[in-house]
């Protein structure tokens, strides 16, 4: 039987996207955990190295997910300096508005080689070093907006609605060792929120936005439960996806 873990303490966790805003959150409280945290960031290395030093981390990767060769070398190195990976936090990605009739071939696939595309490649990865240890979790990190269509996010919503579908396609083929669960953040606000994100905040039945550390909650709770948990999507966003 799969057991709960009651300790992340000493488990390697590689989080994408780590050097900023929700993946630094995810980052820092899983070094309160106890984790080994692996941080990836791919052009904002002196933040990186920040949020390394704050971790107490020396494994620190930096891969353009949108090349699947350079997620091979990341994986490669990692296993060469770790010999094992227990947990796997998805949580790089790009966001841009775009109005439909406006949006290139360029645009879309500069969101889906990122947001869907590396999901997929670092979970197989990730998947095949877990594998000889007998247990394993992944954490992706969704959106609201892959739950409810935001008409000026078409190609972003595509790309995080295929994050959920593959979270439960994998959840499938990587029974009974391995997990594969996904958080969906409401609106996380940060300096550069714009009206659209402060008119959602309006809406949202919490009456206010969430934070990287509640976003990390969620990550933590599915990176610690056994086996019986997986294939599933929480939506961590004041209730906004119930209106």
């Amino acid at each position: 039987m799969d057991r709960q873990l009651t300790s992340l303490r000493g488990q390697v966790v590689l989080v994408t996207g780590a050097a900023k805003r929700i993946g630094r959150g995810i980052a820092l409280r899983l070094a309160e955990e106890g984790a080994r945290v692996a941080i990836h960031y791919g052009n904002s290395e002196a933040e990186a190295r920040r949020t390394a030093q704050e971790c107490s981390t020396d494994l620190l990767f930096r891969a353009d997910l949108e090349r699947v060769g350079e997620i091979e070398r990341m994986f490669a190195q990692l296993a060469e300096r770790t010999g094992s990976l227990y947990g796997l936090v998805n949580n790089a990605a790009r966001f841009t508005l775009r109005h439909p009739l406006e949006i290139t071939e360029a645009d879309w696939d500069s969101i889906h080689n990122v947001n869907l595309k590396a999901v997929f490649f670092c979970s197989q990865q990730a998947a095949r070093l877990m594998q000889p240890s007998g247990a394993g979790r992944i954490v992706n990190i969704g959106s609201l907006g892959g739950l409810r269509p935001w008409a000026m996010h078409a190609h972003y919503c595509a790309s995080k609605a295929g994050v959920i579908m593959l979270t439960r396609a994998l959840a499938k083929a990587f029974a009974p060792l391995i997990t594969v669960n996904c958080v969906a953040p409401g609106v996380i606000p940060f300096p550069d929120i714009d009206e659209r994100g402060l008119q959602m905040i309006r809406s949202t039945p919490a009456a206010r936005g969430g934070t990287p550390e509640e976003v990390a909650d969620a990550v933590v709770y599915f990176l610690k439960a056994s086996n019986f948990t997986t294939g599933q999507v929480l939506a961590v966003d004041g209730g906004l996806s119930l209106k």
